[in-house]
């Protein structure tokens, strides 16, 4: 317990997490009492799994109407959305349905929560970009194939505007789902480079949502019912599970997919950081990110990898109990605290390395004369800014894009 918390915690309404557990949706959804599903997934897994087929002819058996919408993409566009949503409500006469499933990663899970507002009465997603007013959504049931992103326990869905090739939020705590279930089964054929970069994005969440702004000092801007609220003693208790799953797990997944304790190991670690960030927020380390992806237009988790070392240094002093905490946790055994706290950016940057991602801006195609306009973006996503836990934001944000540029850790020899 810590004195000074002010914990809002909004998870999901079920969480089941099991080996083989999708065979038990079709059960649980007939006694919740809904008849008439949409099913939002993608073409890879509609056409090369047998996951769409069994779960609509499981549903069929229970008598559930499951209606596919196999047209998701990665980083789902408003105009994906929109045309989704009319030809959804062709579909099904413009009759809303009683619950979405989602089938697929981050991208297919976002698409489905905005999909559970618009479908409602057609309008299209950029309507709700604000306050919900009190709309309630159409429940949603969240299945990830990935071990990372966590969108399954989360408030919100980002999708990218095409017209001006920025990201836009839909949050509200309503749009968490009211199911979340987690199979690891489905992340076992995820291939070495999907499996690094959702691992290495769920990895980011935990240990910057670990470090983020107090609870108490969070910028809740009077709103009763935050989608974030800074981090608490809960949310930092999901972090510290989740890390310790990653430094156990995450590697052996990359290099060895089929060994099901490590990918058991990631889809927990995966949950536990959500349940973290989805809460306590993220900072820096995603806020410079999505500025990195605006101009090489790289994955997410990759991005978030290649600037994390670089925010970790950025706190070591401000959260040293922390860092030595992570410390210990990461091995790092010398006698020396402050050496051992330095330590953790460089060994979180090696591990970084050994998941075949590049560990520098500048092996990541960013050139010297772009880091100012990156400092600027950055700052833009304010929501983010305002949540690092720092004296001067602005002469952090530009200290940790100058170091990743030129792969600078104090705790690393000078080269």
């Amino acid at each position: 317990m810590r004195i000074d918390d002010q914990v809002h915690f909004c998870p999901p309404g079920r969480l089941i997490i099991q080996n083989g557990a999708r065979h038990t949706l079709p059960a649980l959804l007939q006694r919740l009492g809904y008849t008439m599903g949409v099913l939002v997934t993608d073409r890879f897994f509609f056409d090369k799994t047998p996951w769409v087929a069994e779960l609509v002819h499981a549903a069929e058996a229970v008598g559930i109407t499951l209606t596919v919408f196999a047209d998701g993409q990665a980083d789902p566009t408003t105009t994906l959305c929109d045309q989704a949503t009319r030809e959804l409500r062709n579909v099904l006469q413009g009759t809303a349905p009683d619950h979405i499933i989602a089938l697929g990663g981050g991208s297919n899970i976002d698409l489905a929560k905005a999909l559970s507002l618009t479908l409602l009465e057609g309008r299209p997603i950029a309507d709700f970009t604000g306050d919900l007013g009190g709309l309630r959504p159409i429940p949603l049931v969240a299945l990830p194939t990935t071990a990372g992103t966590g969108s399954e326990a989360t408030p919100g869905a980002i999708l990218v505007d095409p017209t001006n090739a920025t990201k836009i939020a839909v949050m509200d705590n309503s749009l968490r789902p009211v199911i979340a279930l987690i199979d690891p089964e489905y992340t076992y054929t995820c291939p070495p480079t999907v499996t690094a970069d959702a691992g290495i994005d769920a990895f980011t969440h935990a240990i910057e949502s670990f470090l983020t702004r107090n609870s108490h000092e969070f910028e809740r801007n009077s709103n009763p019912d935050p989608g974030y609220s800074g981090r608490s003693s809960l949310t930092m208790m999901f972090a510290r599970e989740a890390m310790r799953l990653c430094f156990a797990h995450l590697e052996t997944a990359y290099q060895q997919g089929n060994d099901i304790q490590a990918r058991t190991g990631m889809a927990y670690a995966s949950l536990y950081a959500a349940l973290s960030y989805g809460s306590a927020g993220l900072n820096a380390g995603h806020g410079i990110a999505y500025a990195v992806a605006g101009v090489t237009h790289r994955s997410h988790g990759s991005t978030n990898a290649v600037i994390l070392p670089y925010v970790l240094d950025e706190l070591v002093q401000d959260r040293p109990d922390e860092f030595l905490e992570i410390a210990r946790m990461m091995d790092i055994d010398t006698a020396d605290t402050e050496q051992a706290r330095r330590q953790v950016p460089v060994a979180v940057r090696a591990m970084i390395g050994r998941l075949g991602i590049p560990t520098d801006l500048k092996a990541f195609g960013i050139e010297l004369e772009q880091l100012d306009s990156l400092v600027e973006d950055s700052l833009g996503v304010v929501r983010l800014a305002k949540a690092f836990p720092v004296n001067n934001v602005a002469e952090s944000y530009a200290r940790i894009v100058r170091h990743a540029y030129h792969g600078r850790l104090t705790g690393a020899p000078a080269v």
